[in-house]
């Protein structure tokens, strides 16, 4: 009976989760070294979930029209309780050669108003506790491209 109800209880912490949702809450510059530019990232992380997950690190990466373009780790710990959410803070790097792919791809489509993006990232939570998460969208370049220049 014992074994019974360990194999029940053990299958119960392996119900599927609804994903977390994730959205970009602001960027900070930080200071980079040499060919680097560093942000900080911040994440508002939502759980439409009945349990609280519970997490010891995280990981970024970010894409840009389909290439990469940055990518961050933290050893932060934490909670985002059941039907709630928290704010978490995530340093990441984008090197000088990512920045000049990003540039090159852009002067390539001359005249383009909206750039996809694809935010991947994991929340560690040991052997079965780990999230992983994606946040896609656009970001629109056509206010850029209607700004007039003006000489100093």
């Amino acid at each position: 009976m014992a074994l019974l109800a360990l194999a029940l209880g053990a299958c119960a912490a392996l119900a599927p989760r609804d994903p977390l949702n994730v959205q970009v809450a602001g960027i900070q510059p930080l200071q980079g070294e040499g060919l680097e530019l560093r942000f900080l990232v911040r994440l508002r992380l939502q759980n439409p979930n009945d349990g609280a997950i519970d997490y010891n690190g995280v990981a970024l990466d970010l894409e840009v029209n389909g290439r990469r373009l940055a990518s961050g780790v933290s050893d932060q710990r934490g909670t985002v309780p059941r039907f709630g959410e928290t704010l978490l803070s995530v340093p990441v790097t984008i090197s000088a050669f990512s920045a000049a792919r990003q540039a090159l791809g852009l002067a390539e489509h001359a005249g383009l108003d909206e750039v996809s993006y694809v935010l991947r990232g994991k929340l560690a939570g040991g052997l079965f506790g780990t999230q992983r998460f994606v946040e896609k969208g656009t970001l629109d370049l056509s206010p850029l491209a209607t700004t007039p220049y003006r000489q100093p």
